[in-house]
């Protein structure tokens, strides 16, 4: 299926040129996550036990709701611009109209960085939403909720700048666990890269 079709089928709308720019000087401007990315990264990549994905800048909604129906499991996404978060509501009611599951989706109106991270959150996806200070806050804040309950977490990040993985490979104890280039793709950083904090 191509993207209009995707989003059809999940009884959505994300598909449009990326528009708008954020209030924040350290947030990246809206584009939605292709669905032929996520279904090659999860072809090869399971999650840990009971997931809980959360991903940090979710914009419409797109990932979460995929994820979600793919999955039945618990997703959270984080969104600071009032209006991405709107469509993101209005994106649930509509897909939950069609699409029945026990697990709940929840959108947050937030900036990243003040999402206080759950003992449950594992799996937190990043689409190069926001600058690296942005990032090496949000990574610790996930840190120092491991500290406080030690279980398996993973980071997924889609189309990584150079400096967010720099940041994992040399000032955190995160591992690489997969790298997923896509298909079709002649840019090098048009890939998947996973990283994992094993529980200690």
């Amino acid at each position: 299926m191509n993207e209009q079709q995707f989003d059809k089928y999940l009884h959505i709308k994300t598909v449009g040129e990326q528009y708008g720019f954020p209030k924040l000087a350290h947030y990246h401007r809206y584009e939605p996550t292709p669905y032929n990315g996520l279904e090659q990264l999860f072809a090869i990549y399971e999650m840990p036990n009971d997931p809980v994905f959360i991903d940090m800048g979710c914009g419409k909604g797109r990932v979460p709701i995929y994820v979600h129906h793919q999955f039945h499991i618990p997703t959270i996404g984080i969104e600071m611009d009032a209006g991405f978060y709107a469509e993101a509501e209005e994106n649930k009611r509509s897909y939950l109209q069609k699409k029945r599951s026990h697990a709940p989706i929840t959108f947050i109106h937030t900036i990243a960085e003040a999402y206080e991270i759950k003992p449950r959150d594992n799996v937190f996806f990043f689409f190069n939403p926001f600058s690296i200070h942005i990032f090496r806050t949000v990574i610790q804040n996930i840190w120092q909720s491991y500290e406080q309950k030690m279980r398996d977490i993973h980071i997924i990040l889609y189309y990584p700048p150079y400096d967010y993985l720099q940041f994992l490979h040399q000032g955190t104890p995160f591992e690489l666990l997969h790298e997923v280039h896509l298909e079709n793709e002649t840019n090098m950083n048009e890939r998947l890269c996973v990283f994992e904090l094993k529980k200690a």
